[in-house]
């Protein structure tokens, strides 16, 4: 069988808020029409933040139309690197694989 004497003690403690207000006391903010902000947001840029860990963070990244994921293991080290290299040159991650790969290649083939 439920409890209900604790429901009793709930009873009491509701006094102990008072009385609400009247209507004439009462805000009239729900009754006030909302009003659209005049000037348009600021659109915000697009270019890579930085957060609190000191990585970009890649969800303010550009649209790159790039639908393959790529991943792999590398060092702390590496990863710093690359990473200095892409926010030096303000291009992403992957241009700066695309353009070590393009002189791999050219290198490789004379």
């Amino acid at each position: 069988m439920a409890d209900v004497s604790k429901l009793k003690k709930l009873r009491g403690r509701r006094d102990e808020l008072g009385t609400p207000p009247t209507l004439e006391e009462a805000s009239t903010n729900l009754a006030a029409p909302e009003v659209a902000p005049i000037a348009p947001a600021p659109v915000p840029e697009r270019t890579p933040k930085i957060a609190v860990t000191g990585k970009i963070d890649g969800r303010s990244t550009r649209k790159t139309n790039r639908t393959v994921q790529f991943a792999t293991r590398v060092t702390p080290e590496w990863d710093a690197r690359i990473r200095a290299i892409a926010q030096q040159e303000g291009v992403l991650l992957v241009e700066v694989l695309e353009k070590a790969l393009a002189a791999y290649e050219e290198k490789s083939s004379s």
